[in-house]
Formats: C-alpha cells, structure tokens, sequence
C-alpha cells in the first residue's frame, strides 16, 4: 500500500466514523423531544423522527444532493463515504423542525415538507455555500453548519410554529403562560447526552481530513473547542436559572448544552479554548432569554428548538468573524439574513399552501387526546395512562 492509498483509507475511515457519529444524533433528538412532550405524544414524535431520518436519506440521495454538488467527483476519499456523511446532515435540519412543531401537527403535512425541505430548501442552501455557490464566493464562514444546518432548520421550524399556532391550553386570553411540561426529563437528558457524543463528529468530520499531523491536530481542536463550548453554555444556563428563578432548571440546562454546541459549529477549528468558553457560555446565556422572550410572545415551541438552534445558530455565525482570519462581521451577517430569507419564506409558503390544501393541524379532538392515539394507534406507556384514568 503506497502512502496516498493509506492517506485515503484513513481519510474516509474518519469521514465514515464521524457519519456514523451524526447519524446516532437522530437517537438524541428523537430521545430528547420524546422526553419533552406529553406522554400522549410519545409515540408520534418517535416516528416522526425514524421517518424523517428515512426520508431525508432517500431525498437527498435522489435530489437533494445534486442540487448541492452537482456531479462531486473526490480523489482524497471515498465519494460514498462523503455522500453518506451529507445525508445525516440534512436529517439533523429536519430534526430541529420536528420538535419545534410537536403536539399539534398532522404527521402527514409533516412528511410532506420533509420531502421538500431536504430535497430542495436545504440542499440550496448547501450549494451556496459548501457547494461552492455565492455565499462562499463572498467569503462566508460556516465551517461545520450553525447557518447552514441549524438557523435553516430552526427558520422551517419558526415558519411552521406561526401557521400551525399554539398549543391548545399554552397561553391564555389574559396574557397568562401556561408551562405545559414535559413527560420524561431522563429521556430528555439522555438525548441530550447522546446529541453532546454525535457533536464530536458533526464538527470534527466536516474537516474531512486526518491523514497527516497537522490535520489530526486541528480534529482534536474541535473535538476539545466543541466539548468545551457545550459544557461552558450549560453552566451558564444553570447559573442564570440559578439566579433568576431560584433552582436548577433542567430543561434549561440542557438547551444550554445544545446552545453552546450549535454556536460553536460555525468555526470550532479556528477558536481557541478560551474563546470556546466564551462562546459557549454566551449561548448559554443568550438561550435562556431567548426562550423566555418567545414564549412572552406566544411563539409555541414545545422543545426550544427556535432559541437552540436558530438564535444560538446566528450568534455562532457572528461569533466566527472574530475567531476566523478570513471571516468579517458585515459578511457573516449577510449570509445569515439570506439563509434566513430563504428558508424562513419558502416554508411560510409552503406550510401556508398544505394548511389551505389539506390543513396541517390535527382537530382539536385528536390534539386533546393525543397524537398517538389519532395519528398512530400505538400509546408510548398505554399501562401507565390506563392507571392514571382509573
């Protein structure tokens, strides 16, 4: 074996190590809106996910990454091993929107804008950018993809949230909030856990290289930034909840970790260690005043979702300019009003078009009941909801 075929082996070994690692994500997100919804939610939200994961792999693959690279041809690694590692990026987009959209959307409307978010909306705004398109011509930073994956996901979300409206029962006609809490906080932990693992290769595989020294050196910068990033937002988050409300919020907590991590995905490679806790413990920080301001504005997001990936997703991109040699605040500002342009109108559209067409809320009988029952005839704990109604 000469040294360019080992460079190659080692190259989409790592490639296909780190896929793997994204893909596993999908076990965090379903596990993590799974313990964050009502237990009559349960099962839909589990499907939800299996199918979305699916769909996206089979859309991307037929369309979707087409559009983004054309006819990619890669001599440092295997093609396939690249085609994989992009596909479970497009079902982490999707992902975002799943759980921002939870308790009272039809499942079908639901599958028909993944179709269309992963074989069209997304992989657009992948071709402008890692497709070599004109974002990336105009020098916009988005290493790994807190504009790319996670704003764009979590603008499907947002314009999904607005036509679908709240959940029955959330807000009241005085202004009041009602918290509606999720049913399984270990579940959600666990998810959350699991998402913190796939990170590492979420940010680390998007370099796509390992074969020499200086490249393993910059993977295990991003692994160590990446960690860091995720731990500083979630000590942030506790110590805001800490002081503002007087105990240790969980949910909050955990949508610091996640916060931290998307922010550090626009440009983990070119932080340094203090920089990644700066960064992290900013959008630990920003994540907390987020949720609470959108739910003041009635702006229903059962998981967090809009704050987590969206809002922690822009401050990622503007925190690039001060890390990234290359990247400029003008430029990375830019970028992100037009992929948020982008993505957040064609949703509204088209979630817009499917509720005039075929209407994407489940009826207020069904959402009273639950999705599980309504949408799946499967219950996720049927003897624990049997011994509660007795």
């Amino acid at each position: 074996m000469t040294i360019t075929e080992l460079g190659y082996a080692l190259d989409t070994l790592f490639i296909l190590l780190s896929a793997a690692l994204v893909m596993w994500m999908a076990a965090g997100f379903s596990m993590l809106e799974a313990g964050l919804v009502r237990t009559k939610n349960t099962t839909e939200i589990l499907v939800k996910n299996i199918l979305l994961y699916a769909l996206a792999c089979l859309c991307y693959l037929f369309i979707g990454y087409h559009l983004m690279y054309g006819q990619a041809e890669t001599t440092d690694y295997s093609s396939n091993a690249f085609l994989f590692f992009q596909m479970v990026f497009v079902a982490t987009a999707m992902s975002i929107v799943s759980g921002a959209v939870a308790e009272r959307m039809k499942l079908s409307m639901f599958l028909v804008f993944t179709v269309v978010l992963t074989s069209i909306i997304y992989p657009l705004v992948g071709n402008w950018t890692w497709g070599g398109g004109f974002l990336n011509a105009m020098g916009f930073t988005d290493f790994a993809g807190s504009g790319v994956v996670h704003m764009a996901g979590a603008s499907a979300a947002l314009a999904g949230v607005i036509i679908l409206g709240p959940r029955k029962g959330k807000y009241g006609h005085s202004g009041a909030i009602y918290p509606i809490p999720g049913a399984n906080m270990p579940l959600a932990a666990l998810g959350t856990l699991i998402l913190w693992f796939g990170w590492l290769g979420f940010n680390g595989g998007s370099l796509l290289s390992i074969h020499n020294a200086e490249n393993a050196d910059t993977v295990a910068n991003i692994f160590l930034n990446t960690n860091l990033s995720a731990a500083s937002g979630a000590v942030c988050a506790f110590i805001i909840t800490r002081l503002v409300w007087r105990k240790a919020d969980l949910t909050m907590i955990l949508n610091g970790v996640l916060a931290g991590l998307v922010a550090i995905t626009a440009e983990p490679a070119a932080a340094t260690t203090i920089s990644s806790v700066l960064i992290g413990g900013g959008a630990g920080a920003i994540v907390v005043i987020s949720i609470v301001l959108l739910d003041r504005l009635k702006i229903d997001d059962p998981v967090g979702a809009i704050s987590v990936h969206g809002i922690a997703g822009l401050y990622g991109l503007l925190c690039a300019s001060f890390t990234s040699a290359t990247a400029t605040l003008s430029i990375q500002l830019l970028g992100a009003v037009i992929i948020f342009l982008w993505v957040f109108i064609t949703s509204l559209v088209l979630w817009w078009l499917l509720a005039r067409a075929f209407g994407i809320r489940l009826e207020m009988e069904h959402e009273y009941i639950g999705a599980d029952i309504s949408e799946c005839g499967v219950e996720a704990y049927p003897e624990f909801v049997a011994s509660k109604s007795r």
